[in-house]
């Protein structure tokens, strides 16, 4: 890993850093000051980065599985709990972009935290914040699909005037089916994934925009601005004040994919500017349109809410299109809703495997000589690691069929794992590594890039400790108690106890991965004096200067 001495790699711009046709010189350089060579093709513009991110926040059908967050606290939740939720997580992605332009790589977020922290916690550190992505991520897949079996599903019990109601094992085959058809497309479709992001995007864009045409239309009952602004309701056992803060659940389920920019960093043109513009204009997209399909929500909403949180075709945005537009319109909306939320899959897939690669190719994770290889064949992507990331999100899907709450609570890997994830390179940032920070095009200005860093923290431990609450109220029963605390724990605990047990002896942080012919003998001796890992393809093993062929120091 590059740290002080070595950042001075690969300083001249050498086309040996990149395999011809992979990417520009100007961006195989960047990534090989971080101690990379480039192996995947840099197929993603700007606007396709800002498109991955967009399509998994799939904002509309977000909001809609997360309806049970926000209704519950009535209007002033669903609309000023979504907008203060949302700056806040803008905030988090400014300080995140600070980082994703100075130092664009897939595995970002844990490359940071081994930059910044100190000697004594980086290697453990850097351990924690990879595997709470990477499952992290996993688990966004697992709830995605999840949520696109049950809207899927919906449909037909509307269809049916709710006389049908799917058992788990419906619910899980449609889930596993939607999984694998996720890792087919995101097999075979790899040369045009940047360009489906555009059409991703305007899929979202065009259900955003019959929903907030629609509702107000079809609405029987349109409510006045007090209403929508000022009516504060509390549907829980929870005092009012807290429900409220429970309803900011909602956007931090949806607005929470923006690290997905940084994983595909070593596939997008110019990433110094496209991963901070990628992350700030999806959060921005979705702060300020999730404001407006809120604000339409509650002025058409029926003032019955517990009618809606309890609806019989499961699902509160199902029965508020059914109030508002009847059968036949309900069926074409949430068609359309889970046809979105199919989008969403696929690109979420896509940012797991890339976690899931660059994670491997530091010899982190279990088999990682297994899912380490790019397949040129199918254009230069890590296909292993996208049906390692699909086979364990068929596995964890199983929870489905033991109770919804166990499922919940995997799910929730997407807010709690992720949270630690972003939080912890920021904090070491501000914390230990302050002075070796050097900003990229982006920068959120000397003056004001700290306090927005801790703001960020703070917010998104709060974030973590919101998420682990019960919604329903205290003293709940084992179906409605919230088991994320459990999961998430395991996740941590089980990372921290792999690493102290084992993996201390052999994991050094990120690798080298950079040929011996790549560098000048003072970055070789740079290198060495700082003791870095280094993965070698052919020749010389850097770190001891012993011969080798195609080896991984483990």
């Amino acid at each position: 890993m590059a740290t002080p001495k070595a950042s001075k790699l690969v300083d001249r711009k050498a086309s040996t850093v990149s395999a011809a046709g992979l990417a520009s010189e100007d961006d195989a350089v960047v990534l090989a000051k971080l101690g990379y060579k480039q192996e995947l093709r840099r197929n993603f513009s700007m606007v396709e980065v800002f498109g991955i991110a967009f399509s998994i926040m799939g904002l509309l059908p977000s909001i809609a599985s997360t309806l049970l967050y926000s209704i519950p606290a009535g209007p002033v939740g669903m609309v000023w709990g979504w907008f203060l939720a949302s700056g806040f997580i803008f905030v988090v992605g400014l300080a995140m972009a600070d980082l994703g332009s100075a130092m664009p790589t897939s595995g970002g977020l844990y490359w940071w935290t081994h930059f910044f922290s100190s000697p004594a916690t980086r290697n453990p550190l850097s351990f924690l914040v990879g595997y709470s992505n990477t499952l992290g991520l996993v688990g966004g897949l697992c709830s995605i699909d999840y949520g696109f079996s049950l809207m899927f599903l919906s449909v037909i019990v509307v269809a049916r005037d709710g006389d049908w109601t799917p058992s788990s094992g419906v619910i899980y085959a449609t889930f596993l089916a939607c999984v694998l058809c996720h890792g087919i497309l995101a097999s075979v479709m790899s040369k045009i994934m940047g360009k489906l992001q555009t059409v991703f995007v305007v899929m979202n864009l065009i259900l955003i925009a019959a929903t907030i045409i629609a509702l107000p239309i079809g609405a029987k009952n349109r409510h006045d601005g007090h209403y929508i602004f000022a009516q504060t309701e509390n549907h829980t056992t929870w005092p009012t004040g807290w429900t409220f803060m429970l309803s900011w659940l909602s956007p931090i389920w949806t607005i929470g994919a923006f690290d997905s920019c940084v994983h595909m960093s070593e596939e997008c043109v110019n990433a110094t500017k496209a991963v901070p513009a990628g992350i700030l204009m999806s959060i921005g997209s979705c702060w300020l349109f999730g404001f407006i399909i809120m604000i339409v929500l509650a002025a058409t909403i029926s003032p019955d809410l517990e009618s809606v949180i309890g609806s019989k075709f499961g699902q509160p945005m199902c029965q508020i299109y059914y109030d508002a537009i009847g059968k036949s319109g309900t069926i074409g909306l949430m068609s359309l809703l889970f046809t979105v939320q199919f989008l969403m899959g696929i690109s979420i897939l896509v940012a797991a495997s890339r976690q899931t690669w660059a994670f491997s190719r530091d010899g982190a994770l279990p088999f990682s000589t297994f899912f380490r290889p790019i397949s040129k064949r199918f254009g230069y992507i890590p296909l292993r690691a996208i049906w390692g990331c699909v086979f364990i999100a068929a596995v964890l899907g199983l929870l489905s069929l033991i109770a919804p709450a166990a499922a919940q609570a995997l799910f929730s890997l997407a807010v709690a794992g992720n949270n630690l994830a972003w939080a912890t390179p920021i904090f070491a940032r501000v914390v230990w590594g302050q002075k070796k920070f050097k900003p990229g095009p982006f920068y959120t200005g000397d003056r004001f890039s700290v306090p927005l860093a801790w703001i960020a923290i703070l917010f998104l431990i709060f974030g973590i400790i919101l998420s682990m609450f019960p919604v329903e109220g205290p003293n709940p029963t084992t179906q409605s108690m919230n088991y994320t605390v459990v999961i998430n724990m395991a996740v941590w605990g089980g990372a921290l106890a792999y690493y102290f047990v084992d993996a201390r002896k052999w994991f050094t942080g990120p690798k080298i991965t950079l040929a011996t012919d790549d560098l000048t003998e003072e970055q070789q001796v740079a290198i060495r004096e700082d003791g870095l890992d280094v993965e070698t393809i052919e020749g010389e093993d850097l770190s001891t200067g012993n011969d080798v062929e195609k080896t991984r120091k483990q």
